[in-house]
């Protein structure tokens, strides 16, 4: 009987202090989040020491890439830098509202990489389109498929040498904007612009096709 009472008493002992480091850890969040709202880097410095582990993992479910989840954290901060005067400890524990923050940006990033896969696609399919007859009876149809994948090819090897790696990465392996940034290292606004000027490009040379 002493050995189930020491049992349960310990029991007891170990919920109460563990209840204790959660209030605690909630009492640092918050006040570092009151911080933040005054614009104090040294708190945002802190805050990401203590949750940025958990955070990242939190937005690496979300998002499924490790590189996505890095960027998502990295705009989570932003946000909670911009937002912290917008938390209000009486309607949420912190972790919960931060979470809330990491969840928001992840699934930002996978609307914006649906949207971007999307716009490529559809451009590249309307190059496509504009050497299609009007009255075809099926865009699938094998013979002409094959006749437009012929001249796609041949326009293909027109463009300039980084335009062409720039629109193949793009439709081949599906890849967005800011992923086809990092992969070939080069500005954004510069895949942009090789991308728009290789379907123009790709639209001039394969109207003589249709």
């Amino acid at each position: 009987m002493k050995t189930m009472a020491h049992c349960l008493t310990g029991t007891k002992a170990f919920k109460h202090n563990a209840a204790m480091n959660t209030d605690h850890h909630d009492a640092t969040l918050i006040a570092l989040l009151d911080r933040i709202a005054q614009q104090d880097h040294a708190a945002l410095k802190s805050l990401y020491e203590l949750c940025a582990s958990k955070l990242y993992g939190l937005a690496l479910r979300v998002v499924t890439h490790r590189d996505w989840a890095e960027d998502v954290l990295q705009e989570s901060f932003l946000t909670i830098w911009r937002s912290a005067g917008d938390y209000r400890a009486s309607l949420s524990p912190p972790m919960a509202w931060l979470g809330l923050v990491v969840r928001s940006r992840g699934l930002d990033m996978l609307r914006r990489r649906a949207a971007d896969r999307s716009h490529l696609t559809q451009e590249l399919d309307e190059v496509l389109a504009d050497t299609l007859e009007g009255d075809s009876a099926s865009p699938l149809d094998t013979a002409q498929a094959s006749e437009q994948a012929w001249a796609l090819h041949q326009c293909l090897v027109q463009l300039d040498k980084r335009q062409r790696e720039v629109v193949s990465l793009a439709y081949v392996r599906d890849l967005s904007h800011s992923e086809l940034a990092t992969q070939l290292q080069i500005p954004l606004g510069t895949v942009k612009t090789w991308i728009r000027r290789g379907l123009d490009q790709l639209r001039t040379c394969m109207s003589r096709f249709a």
